[in-house]
């Protein structure tokens, strides 16, 4: 027989998913940008931005494929936040550190490993360079943003949730 906090988090799960799906969403606007600026590798691909080697993920470099492909990913891994963490996520402070290590995680796993690995850039795989840097940079805000998003959400959900 489940508890009464059980059947409340089951039923509010959906829409915590949502939450942290839309903070996802915000929080990746940034990390796109700087990806939208900064040029993939000047050497290998002149001319081509990363934000359009996202897009050469599933077709060929594209800046508009790249961001749809970029703000699902950023949305996907908002969710997974939630459905991972979201008991950490009622203390700003930890839930800060936490967004930070999630926004680092998905650099080292997406950044570093998957992204170059998919492409056949073997020899870029965990290659550290000024563009690395910036992606990271762009990974920890869009953490910070991704956690506060999602702190900021989830009472306004509760509010609409007592009106209807």
């Amino acid at each position: 027989m489940a508890s009464a906090d059980t059947t409340t988090s089951l039923q509010a799960l959906p829409k915590n998913l949502i939450t942290g799906a839309a903070a996802g969403v915000i929080a990746g606007i940034p990390l796109g940008i700087i990806m939208q600026i900064r040029d993939a590798d000047p050497k290998m691909m002149p001319g081509i931005t990363m934000i359009e080697l996202v897009g050469d993920l599933i077709s060929d470099p594209s800046a508009g494929l790249g961001w749809l492909i970029h703000l699902f990913n950023s949305a996907l891994f908002g969710a997974v936040l939630v459905l991972l963490l979201s008991r950490w996520l009622s203390r700003r402070g930890p839930a800060m550190l936490l967004g930070l290590l999630y926004g680092a995680a998905w650099w080292v796993v997406g950044a570093l490993w998957i992204m170059p690995a998919w492409l056949g850039m073997d020899a870029m795989v965990f290659e550290v360079g000024t563009n690395q840097w910036w992606s990271l940079a762009g990974h920890l805000i869009y953490g910070l943003l991704l956690v506060a998003g999602y702190i900021i959400g989830r009472p306004m959900l509760s509010k609409t949730q007592l009106q209807a």
